[in-house]
């Protein structure tokens, strides 16, 4: 895939704006007129293709957010996949280290709603610059276009749109369940005055989201150029999020089944070794390429620099901050499940990686391997070893690809879709047969949850480090429980709280560049900033 630089995808005076804090951010000028669309569409369709390409590159590519407005580097500036990680460490399972070097900490305290952090400066304006991008691209093709190419393009558009306000939605106020009259975020119509923009409720963003995947499913099918790019399973898949979200689980469950249709989950003896790095892995629906020259731009800055305890140069194996599962959650995982294995246990063992080799280290040695040069250190127990690299164990190329959505991930939406709509003998059997075949043969479901409570059991260990975990526990109403008093957890003292379902900390704030431009903004104020040993006795129905 291309790499498209922002600055050379400006066609003419096509701005890519978005918001007031984008508008300010990198980009000036006005939208085309009618004519000027068509001028384009007519005289230079391989730039209106290049400026599309450049959306799918935007969404992985490094410094594009906080560097370019501020010109100061970050290693956590790269876009959707900061988003999720930064997600994940604001749950309760992903643990980060409590160091000078943990660019996530402000994610792990939750100190991230500080409207001055550039942490939830970079969450907030990731989807809106590529809304914008989008909103841009939908203006050059011309609405009676019948170019099956255009209409290919503006539906896939639209299916990006959607997934940027599902990457919002969930994070800025509570469930559509219990708060879908309550204000969300603002939703960018084509007449909106970005100076005066209030935010939309929550059910208006879901009715917006749908709206775009509605259409976005009645103009694509299952072709496209690589995974990198959106089809119908995209779409299907997304919408089934949102249906999920929405409570809808007939809905939910027709539409998951739909986007996994060619797809088949990855099998026991594929995932009983690091993996999940390659978009061509065959349960992967959807990815971010991440290219060798997106991956070189921070060589230990990039997604294997946390996530991959084999990364030759990053953050993670350099400077003891690789994520860690949180033991409450890795003890109820059983022994005959293979998932077992995504992690190092007390003892620095996993059977997942026996025949792996890091220099003259093989195995279990690899925890305790440490080099001179400074690029890997001891591996604390609990570290994940579930993401593979790539280019090899120890490369020093992080250029492992991005799991936006897999198979699996819908084969449990699929579960708990039936479990809402009511037919709890379906769900138990797609659950069990998920579990049984392709995780642990000896599975069958546990009678101390709920159904809910199993699938959102399975969803927390097959989806860990994905981006998951607060959006599940906001939708599902349920509190962050990272420990159960002394002793109980591997979490660091700092980040060792829990927080209930109803505290308003969980609402993200709007970045201060936001409300400073746009005046309708009403931020979120409920709740504190959490302190260590709070709320011991809070439970969650999945790791009591």
């Amino acid at each position: 895939m291309k790499i498209y630089k922002i600055s050379t995808m400006v066609l003419g005076g096509l701005m890519l704006a978005s918001c007031s804090d984008i508008d300010e951010q990198i980009y000036s000028g006005g939208a085309f007129s009618k004519e000027q669309s068509q001028d384009i569409v007519n005289a230079i369709p391989t730039r209106v293709e290049a400026t599309f390409n450049g959306m799918f590159t935007f969404m992985g590519n490094p410094a594009q957010n906080y560097e370019t407005r501020f010109s100061s580097q970050r290693a956590d500036d790269f876009g959707f996949i900061m988003m999720a990680l930064s997600q994940d460490f604001e749950g309760a399972d992903m643990i980060g280290a409590d160091n000078g070097y943990n660019w996530f900490s402000a994610a792990c305290e939750y100190s991230s709603r500080t409207p001055s952090y550039a942490n939830p400066y970079i969450r907030y304006v990731t989807p809106y610059t590529l809304i914008g991008m989008v909103k841009d691209i939908l203006a050059t093709i011309p609405e009676d276009t019948e170019d099956a190419s255009l209409i290919n393009m503006k539906a896939q558009a639209k299916t990006l749109r959607a997934y940027s306000y599902l990457s919002l939605a969930p994070y800025f106020q509570g469930s559509y369940e219990t708060s879908k009259d309550k204000p969300c975020v603002p939703v960018l119509s084509d007449t909106v005055d970005v100076t005066n923009n209030p935010r939309a409720t929550v059910e208006q963003v879901y009715n917006v989201i749908v709206e775009d995947l509605t259409w976005a499913i009645d103009h694509l099918d299952e072709t496209r150029s690589s995974k990198a790019y959106v089809n119908a399973n995209v779409a299907y898949g997304l919408r089934a999020r949102a249906y999920l979200a929405m409570g809808k689980g007939a809905e939910a469950a027709a539409d998951a089944e739909k986007a996994m249709q060619g797809y088949e989950p990855a099998s026991i003896a594929e995932v009983s070794v690091p993996t999940f790095c390659d978009m061509e892995e065959h349960n992967w629906i959807w990815a971010i390429d991440i290219t060798d020259d997106q991956a070189n731009y921070f060589p230990y800055a990039t997604a294997p620099s946390w996530l991959s305890s084999l990364c030759g140069d990053g953050y993670g194996a350099a400077c003891g901050t690789t994520a860690m599962i949180n033991k409450l959650l890795w003890d109820k995982i059983p022994a005959t499940d293979v998932r077992k294995g995504w992690w190092i246990d007390e003892n620095l063992h996993s059977p997942n990686w026996a025949d792996l080799t890091w220099g003259t280290a093989k195995g279990d040695e690899i925890a305790n391997l440490v080099l001179d040069d400074g690029s890997k250190v001891e591996l604390p127990p609990y570290t994940n070893i579930k993401f593979g690299m790539k280019s090899g164990v120890g490369s020093t190329l992080n250029n492992n690809d991005w799991p936006l959505m897999r198979v699996e991930e819908m084969i449990l939406i699929q579960a708990e879709g039936y479990a809402i709509s009511g037919n709890e003998a379906k769900a138990k059997e797609i659950l069990t047969n998920f579990v049984k075949t392709y995780r642990d043969p000896n599975y069958t479901i546990p009678s101390g949850r709920t159904l809910r409570d199993e699938i959102w059991f399975q969803r927390r260990v097959e989806l860990w480090g994905e981006g998951f975990a607060v959006s599940d526990a906001r939708r599902l109403n349920k509190p962050i429980v990272r420990f159960h008093g002394p002793n109980t957890t591997n979490y660091a003292d700092a980040f060792q709280f829990n927080i209930a379902a109803d505290d308003g900390w969980l609402n993200m704030r709007f970045p201060q560049s936001e409300k400073d431009n746009n005046s309708a903004i009403v931020d979120n104020t409920e709740g504190s900033l959490p302190v260590a040993g709070q709320n011991p006795n809070l439970r969650d129905g999945v790791t009591d």
